[in-house]
């Protein structure tokens, strides 16, 4: 059999064109493409040599400009508060208003309870830092509240009346409940005897006038003389300057006031009378522990025969024959 004739297709001319139109598409697709790959890479090369030619300043602040331009994600927000409900929330329900109330009534009934009645009334007074003697003339100034309870007591009046006594500096107290008043006290420091004529009181180191004496009695103590003129009230300092300095003095002495038979401040000058019968010039009442310890190591060295010590200056002690104030001393020896 001989070949079959090979015919044309009546789609063969469509096919051709939808070939060359698809063709055409490919190559406008490809070129657009390229076109708009290509702008971009140029584009891209320029920004590269803008940067590379901007300065170092210019190039940061477009970059803190391009992030400050970014948008927040997530933006913080206060809560929104109702009053009303806040004040529900934190407000006392009508319950716990009662309690308190009730809690407040018991604790004002109790506390009038205990300070009318004698629940806890007072029956015993410890006194503390005292000798056996001031802690009777406590206990007996303080005789008015015994019986009075504990709680209502007025403390001010109780440390007036303790610390009116002469023998008392200063005092405080404490409740021992359920019946015990606590009194601690700092009492005064004798330090001297106090003579006018026949008469003699005790004094303390601060001046004070702590209680009579007989004239015999506490032979170790300076004495102080007055004069007849002079009152003497117990329980007061003394107004005479003389005499509350000279005390002062002694008290501030310590150990060497035992040696010490009588002390006087006369004319600014302050004078130890010792029990050997030799004299001890302290000058004014100032520095007088300094001026006692270098008086008790001279007293070691003193010459025989010497009866004054003159101390006055600390740092040139001067001793001697005669007597102290006197402008020129029989024999005077330097230390």
């Amino acid at each position: 059999m001989p070949p079959r004739p090979r015919t044309r297709s009546l789609l063969w001319p469509r096919r051709a064109g939808a070939r060359t139109s698809s063709s055409a598409s490919i190559s406008s697709t490809r070129s657009s493409f390229s076109a708009s790959s290509s702008y971009p890479s140029c584009r891209k090369v320029r920004t590269g040599d803008e940067n590379r030619r901007m300065p170092r300043r210019a190039r940061l602040a477009r970059s803190i400009a391009r992030v400050e331009a970014l948008p927040l994600q997530w933006r913080p927000s206060l809560p929104e508060v109702n009053p009303r409900a806040w004040l529900a929330h934190v407000a006392p329900t009508r319950r716990s208003l009662a309690i308190g109330f009730g809690m407040l009534a018991l604790a004002l009934g109790g506390y009038l309870i205990a300070r009318e009645s004698s629940l806890f009334a007072i029956d015993r007074i410890e006194v503390k830092g005292g000798t056996p003697q001031i802690a009777g003339q406590v206990r007996q100034a303080l005789a008015s509240v015994a019986g009075r309870p504990l709680v209502g007591l007025d403390s001010s009046a109780v440390l007036r009346t303790v610390d009116a006594l002469p023998t008392v500096v200063s005092a405080s107290y404490d409740r021992a409940f359920p019946h015990t008043l606590r009194i601690t006290v700092v009492t005064e420091r004798p330090a001297a005897v106090l003579r006018r004529g026949p008469d003699s009181w005790l004094v303390s180191m601060r001046g004070r006038v702590m209680e009579r004496l007989p004239a015999a009695a506490l032979p170790r103590l300076p004495r102080i003389w007055l004069s007849t003129r002079t009152s003497v009230p117990i329980g007061a300092e003394l107004t005479a300057a003389g005499a509350a300095t000279a005390a002062h003095a002694v008290g501030l002495a310590g150990a060497f006031a035992a040696r010490v038979a009588s002390a006087s401040y006369t004319d600014g000058e302050l004078v130890f009378h010792l029990r050997s019968g030799v004299e001890v010039l302290l000058g004014g009442g100032d520095a007088v522990k300094l001026k006692v310890a270098v008086a008790d190591r001279v007293l070691a060295l003193l010459p025989s025969g010497s009866t004054f010590v003159d101390v006055s200056n600390p740092g040139r002690p001067v001793s001697g024959i005669g007597s102290p104030l006197s402008d020129v001393p029989a024999t005077s020896t330097r230390g």
